[in-house]
């Protein structure tokens, strides 16, 4: 059972090797869901065939968890509400929709963004 989503920036300092990132998840009791669009941005993110393997390896460790027609439509919501005025990403919004939903914690480092957009249900895991 899921109990929270990973944004992607705890993703990306786990495939890092950040040891406080590392220390955090090997404490948790249950596994953590994905939005599809992290799972994207990490591997757009690996720079080469053997880094892609890696991402691809560590990321089958999380529960994917897709959107919905609703996530969409939520996450489209925001976007008109928040981009003008505070410089908000899509994939941000996307992330969030599906916390939520599931009104799931989502373990962020980017609280500034996600805190607007979901409120008490953007945690900052570790430092």
């Amino acid at each position: 059972m899921t109990i929270a989503i990973a944004d992607t920036t705890v993703v990306i300092h786990l495939y890092r090797r950040y040891a406080p990132a590392l220390r955090w998840y090997e404490s948790l009791p249950q596994s953590l869901g994905i939005a599809p669009i992290t799972w994207m941005e990490v591997m757009y993110g690996a720079g080469s065939k053997a880094k892609q393997t890696t991402c691809k390896a560590l990321l089958g460790q999380f529960d994917l968890i897709h959107l919905t027609s609703g996530d969409q439509d939520w996450a489209m919501q925001q976007m008109e509400k928040y981009r003008l005025s505070h410089g908000l990403a899509a994939g941000d919004c996307f992330i969030a929709s599906v916390a939520y939903r599931l009104q799931l914690p989502l373990y962020t480092h980017n609280l500034k963004d996600m805190t607007r957009l979901i409120g008490g249900l953007a945690v900052k895991p570790y430092d």
